[in-house]
């Protein structure tokens, strides 16, 4: 694990302020932890970059993010874990337990922290409406190709192959 040479606070660490009026909650896959941020969030985005894909495993992940003072851990804060890049200035929160991933940190914006919009049942007040390092996009990604259901096993959508064109001969051959 790497250390952060400055190392971003969390909820864990800011001081406790008086709540909004309405709040988003989230939690990890086993529950040991539970988190909130004041609604609305400040700003929603796809994040297409290879450290966001691979931290989450996924094509993209998705975040929101909050001002430091507006989050707070509710719930096993003893159950983070983190990972520090000090390289990169950034940090990224853990369920030790389960391995969800809770929020992400850069050193550059020490009053923010990013969350995945996952982890929230609840809405967050902001549209992810924004796409960061599309450029890094995997080309295995669904890009909004034409899907259909596939027969047999419901829910499960498929893209079929594109049909090959036959060329018109002038006859000749």
């Amino acid at each position: 694990m790497r250390k952060a040479a400055n190392r971003p606070k969390t909820g864990l660490d800011a001081k406790p302020r008086k709540a909004s009026a309405v709040q988003a909650t989230g939690q990890c896959v086993c529950g040991a932890v539970a988190l909130e941020i004041d609604v609305p969030a400040r700003w929603a985005w796809h994040d297409h970059s290879e450290a966001s894909r691979r931290a989450q495993g996924c094509a993209y992940a998705t975040y929101v993010g909050s001002y430091r003072s507006r989050f707070r851990i509710l719930r096993g804060a003893e159950a983070i874990t983190r990972f520090e890049d000090a390289e990169a200035g950034t940090a990224r929160g853990f369920c030790a337990k389960c391995g969800t991933p809770l929020f992400y940190e850069r050193a550059r914006s020490p009053t923010m922290v990013n969350i995945p919009r996952a982890l929230f049942t609840e809405r967050t007040g902001r549209e992810p409406r924004y796409h960061l390092s599309l450029h890094e996009a995997p080309d295995w990604r669904y890009a909004g190709e034409a899907l259909a259901p596939l027969k047999g096993y419901p829910g499960v959508m498929w893209e079929r192959p594109k049909r090959k064109v036959r060329r018109e001969t002038d006859g000749m051959f």
